[in-house]
């Protein structure tokens, strides 16, 4: 099967211009490793799930990751959701 929406997504409409892997969350939140990403989605249930999982590996939706990021301080309030 060449990619499956996460559980409960289906039917979600997203800008494609603000899906993100591992690498683009990573550097928007001025880290410069994506691995982080995955300790944050073990160590931290309220984490946002993908929007979809590819072959490729996991997408996210970047205003999801950003609203997580301010909450826990990992954000600027500066930055944009459009970054």
């Amino acid at each position: 099967m060449p990619g499956r929406v996460a559980s409960g997504l289906v039917g979600r409409r997203v800008d494609a211009d603000l899906l993100v892997g591992t690498a683009e969350i990573a550097a928007r939140l001025g880290f410069t490793h994506p691995r982080l990403v995955h300790d944050w989605r073990r160590r931290y249930p309220e984490f946002p799930e993908p929007v979809v999982r590819l072959e490729a590996g996991l997408v996210w939706y970047w205003p999801d990751i950003s609203r997580w990021a301010r909450k826990t301080g990992r954000l600027n309030e500066r930055r944009s959701d459009s970054e």
